[in-house]
């Protein structure tokens, strides 16, 4: 038996997951933590990561290790996404993270990243054509998949954090922010060809704004806690929960039901794309997944494993 300690250090949280993984490549997840340390904080336009943002998440990778060291047959894979992919002083923070947690962080294109929520989604979800849309705090991934397969893939960097700081959508949202905001997103949508291909289909959903918005509609129908794998919700319900957070100002959002406090601030940017997409979709489908590029590392992890071996 094998542990596997994946890192995933996103622009606004940074997780740590620990599988097992036996000897015929079944695995199961042992441990799973989660902490919103915003390494995209304040980045701006100068794309900076800031010295405040980069100590919590610091902190944050300090508490993890302790949660693994020691454990027999350890491998850790360490990534880290857009945020720090865009940051200027990305080599800075590396030698930091590494100095003083020892883990060797390393930096995954936007492609990459995508092709890893696909691997996640695939093997979890029985979707034959959908679009995947995983939208974290500095950059959304989209993928296309057609009988099972990525046909088109991209990265596009916007997200919840970046979107919310650049138009000032964090507290009570102004009627001209939103309409720049919509306007920028609508752009750089417009010029991915491929998404022509993508009108058809029901979305797949990955990312914390996403997760975030299908909590809030459990709660709301008083369906509980639980695993969000497979949940649907229609384009009318997501308009409907959309037009609540912009009627609403950041200490109202942050009562409701099924928002964290500490996303209440991200939540409508966040929301944004997905918004933008279903204008363009016909489906009306969204559908959530857990899996993602956690799964994906796993699924490439455990494929490298198998390959080797059958070269011995």
């Amino acid at each position: 038996m094998e542990n596997l300690a994946i890192v995933d250090l996103g622009s606004n949280s940074v997780r740590m997951a620990i599988t097992e993984i036996q000897a015929d490549g079944t695995y199961r997840e042992v441990k799973r933590v989660k902490e919103d340390s915003r390494i995209s904080e304040g980045m701006g336009r100068e794309k900076m990561l800031q010295p405040a943002a980069m100590d919590r998440t610091i902190a944050a990778l300090k508490r993890f290790t302790k949660l693994y060291v020691g454990l027999p047959n350890l491998t850790v894979r360490a990534i880290t996404t857009a945020a720090v992919r865009q940051a200027k002083n990305q080599k800075e923070f590396l030698v930091r993270v590494k100095k003083e947690t020892g883990i060797d962080l390393q930096v995954i294109t936007g492609a990459k990243e995508a092709y890893y929520d696909y691997l996640g989604v695939v093997r979890t979800l029985e979707m034959d054509h959908c679009l995947i849309l995983d939208t974290g705090g500095a950059s959304v991934e989209l993928i296309l998949v057609q009988h099972k397969k990525a046909r088109n893939l991209i990265s596009i960097p916007i997200g919840a954090v970046n979107l919310s700081e650049q138009f000032h959508l964090g507290g009570y949202v102004k009627a001209a922010d939103l309409f720049k905001a919509q306007v920028s997103v609508n752009e750089r949508l417009t010029k991915i060809p491929w998404l022509k291909y993508a009108s058809h289909v029901p979305i797949v959903l990955l990312g914390g704004a996403n997760r975030t918005l299908a909590r809030m509609s459990r709660n709301y129908k008083r369906q509980g806690r639980g695993s969000i794998h497979g949940y649907q919700l229609s384009a009318r319900a997501v308009y409907a929960t959309y037009r609540e957070l912009l009627n609403k100002n950041l200490a109202q959002r942050k009562k409701i039901s099924g928002l964290e406090p500490d996303r209440a601030d991200i939540i409508i940017g966040g929301m944004l794309p997905l918004v933008s997409l279903l204008q363009r979709n016909s489906d009306g489908r969204v559908i959530f997944s857990e899996s993602g590029v956690r799964e994906g590392v796993i699924a490439e992890y455990i494929q490298g494993s198998e390959d080797s071996a059958g070269k011995k």
